[in-house]
């Protein structure tokens, strides 16, 4: 799916701005250094007077006359003296100048004694995996220098590292991922737990470049996101990791943020999701992120395993075809999904044949949602059905021909039940909550260039589309709404993103009384009832020859027949 381009405004303003801010800060730089002698003067004099001020509070009241006939003494005296006022503008600038000097102390040029001893206990740490015995002139030995090792470091206030560049030997392994990795956790433990860091490899240089990440922002509730069709906001991640930002807002303030975007359609190399976590990690939450957002343009179709009832504030919504918890509703759905599937392809190849474009019912988005399949796996080896994973073969295959996209969610202790369909169909990956460096890189494919913590908030976690970069992911919080947990904030938000319930065909017009549909359908049933006794009974007194006759003409010729079939018909309409 082509991309829609977005509106002016949004592609140009923030650089226009950004170009303006630029320029004006540039301004004030160079006016700052211009003037920079007159405005220490000025805060000079201010400091003066200041003083002047209150050494005139301070003097006692009998003593200022003598005080005021010495100033004016002093004025007479510089009056008189020749060059005097110049002279006294000159002492009075200097002194102001002097008073208005910048007194805040110069922070010290390299690391302090604390910071030194931090890092050569890594410089001693490391030594064991940056030299060899063989090397002739070692950059790294006991008791050798950190300097030459380490020639870029930063420290943040509490005095832990911030930045650092390490220079190792040329023959280390950086090629190889198992070394680097005991390279990085070795700096995340000897750096400081709690922080996530980037690394940065560089192979020709050998250079590697640690880096403090910032905490990705928490705060950001669902709400509508500047997209196009066919993309999906997964989360927010580092401003370095992508290209591009959302406008957001926070309560009355809106703020630029990058976003992870999943893009799925006939043009999607990685049409279906598999998000992994462990419990209370935010997986039902990217789930209700991506089906809000799924509703604006498709149609939805919920299976959930867990039966917790984590999306029932989606049932009964415009484009929300069911929100199936039991293993016979959740049979039922995938059968007519794989279904659909099929019809789509057939009715999409047969206009395809005829030269015309595919029917418009082809074209709509069908999102297959699923939390924890693998539980219907079990209850239905235990009652000898079929699995319902089997039937997500045909859409997960074909689904990205016939716009039908499948979201799946499990925990990592069921990890190996998923069927080798869904694992090898779902290429866009998604791991919440705290993982190791093993289960990460068996469900992304490939270990991320940041260590991973243990006590992570809810929703984050890494996002890998395909064989793209792996990405710090934050969800925005779309929490359950009907959950006593949850804030009035975050609730109110989700409700203002629900579509409104569907009415029932039924239900469009007002109801009949109880009593007169009873008596209707007694009518309906007693006339149905009485036209059938009597043509058998006519069947019976005509004999055989009376088979070719016309019906019409024998409910004529009866005289109680006649009004029983109105009387049905007007029933059933009504």
């Amino acid at each position: 799916m082509a991309r829609r381009p977005l509106p002016r405004i949004l592609s140009t303003g923030s650089a226009q701005i950004a170009r303006s801010r630029e320029l004006a800060r540039t301004a004030a730089d160079s006016a700052t250094d211009v003037l920079h002698p007159l405005i220490t003067i000025t805060r000079g004099l201010r400091r003066l007077a200041s003083a002047g001020r209150r050494r005139w509070a301070e003097t006692p009241k009998d003593k200022r006359g003598p005080l005021l006939f010495l100033a004016a003494s002093v004025i007479l005296v510089v009056v008189l003296v020749p060059y005097g006022p110049l002279l006294a503008v000159i002492t009075l600038a200097a002194a102001a100048a002097w008073q208005g000097r910048d007194r805040t102390p110069t922070a010290p040029e390299g690391p302090d004694e604390s910071q030194i001893q931090r890092l050569q206990v890594l410089y001693e740490a490391l030594v064991p995996y940056f030299s060899t015995a063989d090397d002739p002139a070692p950059l790294y030995a006991h008791g050798g220098d950190w300097e030459q090792a380490f020639p870029t470091q930063e420290f943040d206030d509490s005095g832990r590292l911030a930045h650092l560049v390490i220079r190792y030997p040329a023959y280390f392994t950086d090629g190889e991922a198992a070394p680097r990795a005991r390279i990085e956790q070795l700096l995340a433990a000897k750096s400081g737990r709690g922080r996530e860091y980037l690394f940065v490899w560089d192979e020709e240089g050998n250079e590697l470049t640690l880096s403090v990440l910032a905490p990705l922002p928490i705060d950001i509730a669902a709400q509508r996101f500047v997209t196009a069709p066919g993309e999906t906001v997964l989360g927010f991640t580092d401003p370095a990791g992508v290209q591009r930002t959302l406008p957001l807002s926070f309560g009355e303030d809106r703020r630029d943020v990058p976003p992870v975007v999943w893009r799925t359609g006939i043009r999607s190399t990685e049409p279906h999701l598999l998000t992994v976590g462990r419990p209370g990690s935010g997986t039902s939450t990217l789930l209700r992120s991506i089906a809000l957002q799924a509703l604006q343009h498709g149609d939805v179709l919920i299976v959930e395993g867990g039966g917790t009832g984590e999306y029932a504030c989606l049932t009964g919504r415009d484009g929300v075809l069911g929100v199936e918890v039991g293993l016979s509703g959740a049979l039922a759905g995938l059968e007519w999904a794989a279904g659909e599937t099929e019809r789509r392809l057939i009715a999409a190849n047969i206009a395809r044949q005829a030269g015309e474009p595919a029917p418009e019912d082809t074209k709509r988005p069908l999102w297959i949602v699923l939390d924890r399949p693998t539980v219907f796996t079990h209850l239905a080896e235990a009652e000898g059905r079929r699995d319902p994973q089997s039937l997500l073969q045909v859409p997960l295959r074909h689904g990205r021909a016939a716009a039908v996209t499948v979201v799946v969610a499990e925990q990592f202790d069921a990890l190996e039940a998923l069927s080798e369909a869904v694992r090898q169909h779902t290429r866009a990956r998604v791991v919440l909550g705290p993982a190791s460096r093993e289960q990460l890189e068996t469900v992304l494919g490939t270990p991320p260039h940041t260590t991973p913590v243990d006590d992570v908030p809810s929703g984050r976690g890494y996002a890998r589309l395909g064989s793209g970069p792996v990405h710090r992911l934050q969800v925005p919080a779309t929490p359950d709404p009907y959950d006593d947990a949850t804030s009035d904030a975050h609730r109110q938000a989700v409700f203002d993103l629900l579509p409104p319930r569907s009415a029932p065909a039924d239900t469009a017009s007002l109801p009949a009384p109880v009593e007169a549909t009873a008596a209707k359908v007694v009518i309906t049933k007693t006339a149905i009832a009485q036209t059938a006794d009597r043509e058998t009974a006519g069947r019976q007194t005509d004999g055989p020859e009376a088979d070719g006759r016309d019906t019409a003409s024998s409910q004529d010729s009866s005289p109680d027949a006649a009004p029983a079939a109105p009387v049905a018909e007007a029933a059933v309409a009504e």
